[in-house]
């Protein structure tokens, strides 16, 4: 949603120019669970009244939502008080100036795409998609490769080959705003959609163009070891990444 010059999108991140605030949120907002006042304080190296307050704050902005927990391994009668916790919202925020709707023209487009009988709309769609992956791949790759040599640095270190893709695709993926995290299981999961509303009404269109749009990044970057592919779970982007196993 785009909005005017003082509305409230404009409001909410304007408490984010604050230092201190933003570095909180990005504390909560980096971390897959909850965050304690107590944790939120110790990351940010700042007490803990402190840290309250500017938290409260963004839950008011609608930037955080807070909840009421107790602490794992701890219930029943002597638990103790539940304890305030802080995750990120839900919530979009954008603001234009002057005013742009490219949500709705991407929503007509998905609209126009979903009305075709023949499919082909659908197939046209996933090929752009994976062409501009294969593009937006091949120039990060290029990018790194022009600052190895820059820089003398032939040998990538001590990482294998698997790892260095591995890198590669998170960091492409993270300038993309999918935000990347590697599980104990070796996939890579997003824990961001950059097209969370679409999706929410067209989600077999969007998650479509989604696993194409990735396979086109792995591609362009040479990391033939990971298998991309829709594996949909609350909170996440429909695609994750996997080895050749996976």
């Amino acid at each position: 949603m785009s909005l005017s010059p003082g509305g409230p999108d404009l409001a909410s991140l304007s408490s984010l120019d604050d230092p201190l605030r933003r570095r909180l949120y990005e504390v909560v907002a980096g971390r897959t669970g909850p965050v304690s006042r107590d944790e939120a304080a110790s990351a940010t190296g700042i007490g803990r009244a402190l840290a309250v307050y500017h938290l409260d704050k963004l839950v008011e902005s609608g930037l955080l939502t807070a909840s009421y927990q107790r602490p794992p391994g701890r219930s029943g009668p002597g638990a103790g008080r539940p304890a305030k916790v802080y995750a990120r919202s839900d919530r979009e925020f954008a603001v234009t100036v002057p005013p742009r709707e490219y949500e709705l023209a991407a929503r007509l487009l998905v609209q126009a795409v979903e009305a075709d009988p023949s499919d082909r709309s659908r197939s046209a769609l996933a090929e752009a998609a994976r062409r501009l992956g294969t593009e937006l791949g091949s120039a990060f790759r290029s990018a790194v490769d022009k600052g190895a040599v820059d820089k003398g640095a032939v040998d990538k270190g001590d990482a294998g080959e698997g790892d260095a893709a591995g890198r590669d695709v998170k960091d492409v993926l993270t300038q993309q705003g999918y935000e990347p995290s590697g599980g104990a299981d070796g996939v890579i999961r997003l824990r961001n959609c950059p097209f969370h509303q679409l999706t929410e009404q067209h989600r077999e269109v969007v998650c479509g163009m989604n696993l194409a749009l990735v396979e086109g990044l792995v591609e362009g970057l040479g990391a033939g070891g990971l298998r991309p592919g829709l594996d949909p779970r609350p909170g996440h982007c429909c695609v994750s990444i996997g080895g050749e196993r996976a």
